[in-house]
């Protein structure tokens, strides 16, 4: 029996046992030999919460800024049981060459999500990529397309799909408690001020050119670097980052698909005058068969409930459920029916680490330990993990394309057969960004 058949034979056990919150039965197995490319916050974040559920052995950690690599090292010589320091790299094409990992995570900023995945993929390695999964539509396909050809098991970071209680709230809607639903609402509020990113000197340690990689070259500033998010050069805006977990989760929720129209309107409104250039208010119309998801974001002003800044709200015609990552209420109409309150489930006395880890969200750790533990369930039977590469697909494509609509001023149809746009050339041409040499977009047929 090779390695790879042992391990999945072995692990297909090792999250019945991390579970329950203990991995000593799969000591004497050899550990899982995991790897990071983008060792920033988040890629810590999601890698030692993987620490702490399962045997695993951080190998190789890859940044192009050499702080990241050397902190994420020093962490996982304190927390990884061999108390061994990975190896470090700057390049993630030398990291992946050495044909020695199980898994990856591919934690970079959005522009660099597509080239190391499909490379991952290429070299047999099962991953977890962060959402959403591409910055335009036919990276995405390419992506997906490289999971499929080569069998890789591949989780997004969509882990609303893991938190505990949406867990809960969603087995509400799916015993029909609310009735029919016949729309939906998604958003956030808060959290924008103007970017100035003022130019300055690349520090000493960080390639800037290739963090850059293939999209535009803008100089040099730790705000852009910080909050690379503002954007659109290296992300997809607010409804990129906070509208695909809201949007994933609702489509989890009910089961949809693809919508079939969509449009959206917004602008930089208010929060004008500094180097930012994504939306500050947004509001997004995703169109299903029977029913209507509107996303909207202010990043400036008050929300109209204070308890929901960000999550959802669905309606039926028997109950409303509100649902975000802090908790959820179910609201029944009539008599009869009791309202269901529900907080965040926090797991700070089985993790203590959790307490002290540097920005660490302690209310979404528990989603990531279990998104963790899905994706080494599936690694182990070869199935398919609950943010599945093919849900990240559709999920970052649909927030992709209501950027499209605002851009473009009209609304899309989309064909999900074809994956395309219907009927509309223009709008076809911006499924894929162009790329700054020598970097080459992937291709479907490429991959």
């Amino acid at each position: 029996m090779n390695r790879r058949h042992f391990l999945g034979a072995g692990l297909a056990g090792l999250t019945l046992s991390a579970a329950r919150g203990y991995a000593e039965p799969f000591a004497d197995q050899p550990p899982l030999r995991v790897g990071l490319i983008g060792c920033g916050w988040y890629g810590k974040s999601d890698i030692f919460r993987l620490v702490q559920i399962a045997p695993v052995e951080i190998v190789s950690l890859c940044d192009v800024d050499r702080h990241n690599l050397e902190e994420a090292a020093q962490w996982a010589v304190e927390r990884q049981k061999s108390k061994k320091k990975p190896r470090l790299f700057t390049d993630y094409r030398e990291m992946l060459a050495q044909k020695d990992l199980d898994m990856v995570e591919v934690a970079t900023p959005d522009h660099w999500h597509a080239l190391p995945m499909i490379a991952a993929a290429k070299a047999g390695i099962d991953m977890y990529v962060q959402k959403p999964i591409s910055v335009d539509i036919v990276e995405g396909q390419a992506m997906l397309a490289a999971a499929r050809k080569y069998k890789r098991v591949v989780q997004v970071g969509m882990q609303r799909r893991s938190t505990p209680h949406l867990i809960e709230a969603r087995e509400i809607v799916r015993e029909g408690r609310l009735g029919t639903i016949g729309h939906v609402e998604i958003y956030s509020y808060g959290g924008g001020r103007p970017s100035m990113a003022p130019p300055a000197p690349v520090p000493e340690g960080l390639d800037w050119d290739f963090w850059t990689g293939p999209a535009p070259l803008m100089p040099y500033s730790p705000e852009i670097q910080r909050n690379w998010r503002q954007f659109m050069a290296y992300g997809n805006g607010t409804i990129g980052d906070m509208g695909i977990h809201m949007f994933d989760m609702v489509r989890w929720f009910m089961g949809l698909g693809w919508p079939k129209r969509v449009s959206s309107f917004g602008g930089l409104r208010v929060l004008k005058g500094g180097k930012n250039d994504i939306p500050d208010t947004q509001t997004a119309m995703f169109d299903f068969d029977d029913v209507t998801v509107v996303w909207q974001h202010r990043r400036f002003g008050a929300a109209p409930d204070p308890a929901y800044t960000w999550g959802a709200t669905l309606y039926g015609d028997k109950a409303t459920l509100k649902a975000g990552v802090m908790g959820y209420d179910f609201i029944p109409m009539g008599r009869g029916a009791q309202p269901i309150h529900k907080d965040v489930t926090y797991e700070l006395e089985q993790y203590p680490e959790d307490k002290t880890e540097p920005r660490l969200e302690k209310h979404v750790a528990p989603a990531i330990r279990g998104h963790m533990k899905n994706l080494l369930e599936a690694i182990g039977t070869r199935g398919r993990p609950v943010s599945d590469i093919e849900e990240g697909y559709i999920s970052s494509s649909c927030c992709i394309l209501a950027n499209m609509s605002l851009k473009l001023g009209r609304t899309l149809a989309w064909d999900a057969q074809k994956g395309m746009i219907a009927g509309d050339d223009e709008a076809n041409r911006l499924l894929r960004r162009p790329y700054r040499a020598p970097w080459v977009h992937p291709e479907v047929a490429e991959v």
